[in-house]
């Protein structure tokens, strides 16, 4: 990419060549100037993570760590800050493009969901179904993603939205009784792992589409199982449990669970934005 190497050059990044990277994410391949990666953890400076896990214990000559996105489960902010190592997320410009894509990719999900079934090719028959504008869509978790997707979608089908935060829990069962498509925008902690579990899954209604593209482990991918395949809901992932996924919703039919590889935010623009960030990351490194 030619403006990275520009401001590689502008900025006088030469220095950071030499400092050890040790790549835990492809995400930025294609986006960043030559630099010196490493295999070696012991040796690495700098890791860049993207939404696996690591052992912070097997770095032990590292400065800084850089997350090429805004979800925060898997970075060790106390033992970090005990050893003096610093992490790093994107910039505010790039992050709200990172908000804004995801919600627009979500949006996608949501109407390919709602669409998938209209209609047979070979055989030219329609199927009937309900009018957009008459369908209900439950946006669950309204930060900065999960308002944007309510706001996009609000012109076009009814949108409640519930947030765990401020929205009393005996509203859920009702909502999710209602709502014909739950797009989930919730953050990945103790608290919200398997959110989505047994009980509130029953609790959607026949037919109904549940979205995903915040963090896999907010949904309990048994019970998710089940519903799918006793053929009661229908589901649109873009986040796993693990990534790459393989595990056992593979199985099911591309038109009864959707799926797409983490790739909601992953536009050109928060690529160009997270690379740059890196690099500015790496500098301020050098200085200390």
């Amino acid at each position: 990419m030619e403006w990275v190497f520009d401001a590689f050059l502008k900025h006088g990044l030469a220095r950071i060549v030499n400092m050890k990277i040790f790549k835990a994410t492809n995400t930025l391949d294609g986006y960043l100037p030559p630099l010196d990666y490493t295999t070696d953890k012991t040796a690495a400076e700098i890791v860049l993570v993207g939404g696996k896990k690591f052992d912070l214990g097997e770095f032990t000559s590292l400065k800084g760590v850089f997350k090429t996105g805004v979800g925060t489960d898997n970075l060790p902010f106390g033992p970090a800050k005990e050893r003096g190592v610093e992490i790093r997320l994107p910039s505010e410009a790039t992050c709200d493009t990172i908000y804004e894509e995801t919600a627009a990719f979500a949006c996608h999900l949501i109407l390919s969901g709602l669409y998938s079934d209209v209609g047979d090719w070979e055989t030219w028959k329609k199927k009937d179904r309900c009018m957009l504008a008459k369908q209900e869509l439950l946006v669950m978790g309204a930060g900065r993603i999960g308002a944007r997707v309510a706001s996009k979608m609000r012109p076009l089908m009814k949108v409640t939205t519930f947030d765990a935060a401020k929205d009393d829990e005996s509203q859920l069962p009702s909502l999710l009784r209602e709502a014909d498509a739950v797009s989930l925008h919730i953050p990945l902690n103790e608290s919200t792992r398997h959110f989505m579990n047994a009980e509130r899954l029953s609790w959607m209604k026949s037919g109904a589409l549940l979205v995903n593209t915040a963090r896999g482990p907010v949904v309990d991918e048994n019970a998710l199982a089940k519903e799918l395949a006793s053929e009661r809901l229908r589901a649109a992932f873009d986040v796993f449990w693990e990534e790459p996924y393989c595990g056992k919703l593979s199985e099911f039919p591309r038109d009864r669970f959707m799926v797409t590889p983490h790739v909601a935010s992953t536009c050109r623009e928060f690529l160009e934005g997270c690379a740059r960030d890196l690099l500015a990351f790496m500098e301020e490194l050098t200085k200390r």
